[in-house]
């Protein structure tokens, strides 16, 4: 008898066996940036980079997920970082989310990957005054840990949108994700908040897997496309950007996965749909 595809296999255990997909029950909070506007005034942010990292806070003893999950990191990596609470992006380098997700889902970290990791650090929990106040703190504490893989992440100021503009496509043609804008005047708030605001080429958001399409032709007995639903209860297909490996072994139903859009049709779907990424929760 020839096995099952893979798609069946999948629809079978939902039907007849519910996956439970375990979430630590002290879920860090932390500041989500809202989509920012192309023609948004720079002039009342710092900007910065958007690295395509995986996000890291700080507790003073250990590195956590947003999930609140312990993070598993060399002795000799978290032995160099401040008692201060630090939020930031364990990164790489432009382009290499996979490999670094790789590493740091490991429950026992490997010396020679974490060498390659940078902890880029734009925020400081807890932390009273302004954004910009805080941002000359962060630089202060970097300094002062005087550790190659702590870095501050660099905010700078833009004229007008322009500017901004210009920036954007520097960031993007050297292989960047896009733009961060953080309100210089903002104090240290948590949650998704217009105080903090992404802009790249192409939005993205996140979506839970609810079902899938079988594939046809060169496809077939292999996912053709997501049935995805948005927080706010949309419900649409994700049928592009799968490599041949996840068209065979698709995200687990239940998972979120992220992907990105270019605006919205009159029914407030999102249009070209395309994904990205599983978002790890470790």
């Amino acid at each position: 008898m020839k096995p099952l595809p893979r798609i069946v296999s999948f629809v079978l255990c939902l039907l007849l066996a519910p996956c439970i997909y375990a979430q630590s029950s002290e879920a860090t909070k932390a500041l989500l940036a809202n989509i920012a506007n192309a023609d948004i005034d720079p002039t009342p942010y710092l900007v910065s980079e958007k690295y395509d990292g995986v996000r890291a806070l700080w507790d003073g003893q250990a590195l956590r997920s947003r999930a609140g999950n312990v993070i598993a990191a060399p002795a000799w990596f978290v032995a160099k970082l401040p008692k201060q609470r630090l939020d930031g992006e364990l990164w790489i380098a432009r382009g290499q989310f996979e490999k670094l997700s790789g590493f740091v889902r490991k429950n026992t970290p490997q010396d020679e990957e974490w060498r390659q990791i940078k902890y880029m650090i734009f925020e400081l929990p807890d932390a009273l005054g302004t954004f910009a106040k805080r941002y000359e703190q962060i630089k202060r504490i970097v300094a002062q840990a005087n550790f190659p893989q702590l870095v501050a992440v660099e905010q700078f100021r833009l004229p007008d949108n322009a500017a901004l503009k210009r920036k954007l496509a520097e960031i993007v043609q050297a292989g960047g994700e896009g733009l961060m804008l953080h309100r210089a005047d903002a104090p240290y708030i948590t949650g998704r908040n217009d105080a903090l605001l992404k802009l790249k080429p192409l939005d993205d958001a996140e979506a839970t897997v609810i079902g899938y399409v079988p594939g046809k032709g060169k496809y077939e007995g292999k996912m053709g496309a997501l049935q995805v639903e948005t927080p706010d209860g949309k419900r649409f297909q994700i049928g592009t950007g799968f490599t041949d490996a996840v068209r065979a072994n698709p995200p687990a139903i239940g998972s979120q996965v992220t992907y990105t859009y270019r605006g919205f049709t009159k029914n407030g779907l999102p249009r070209f749909a395309s994904f990205v990424r599983v978002r790890e929760k470790f």
